[in-house]
């Protein structure tokens, strides 16, 4: 069954990706571009994907707190930090 009309990606197609070690919606974006488009099948990607089933980033890079902001950046006084597509999840 398709998943995105769009770019014609099927369920089977987003279950080998999450095998792969896609754990949402944009690391399957980032595989197959499912999701970019209208953004109409990312709900049902989101299901397919479940919940729980990804370790937690910190887990995965071996922290066990939250990265400190570099030195002299203004991350912690109010402004916003930046986000790069492979950091949003």
């Amino acid at each position: 069954m398709y998943v995105c009309s769009c770019f014609g990606i099927t369920e089977d197609q987003v279950k080998k990706h999450a095998d792969g070690g896609a754990c949402t919606p944009r690391q399957i974006a980032s595989a197959c571009r499912a999701g970019t488009d209208c953004g109409g099948c990312v709900r049902r990607i989101q299901a397919l994907l479940g919940r729980g089933d990804c370790p937690r980033r910190e887990l995965v890079e071996g922290r066990t707190e939250p990265a400190a902001a570099p030195a002299g950046s203004s991350a912690g006084l109010g402004a916003a930090p930046a986000v790069r597509l492979s950091d949003a999840a």
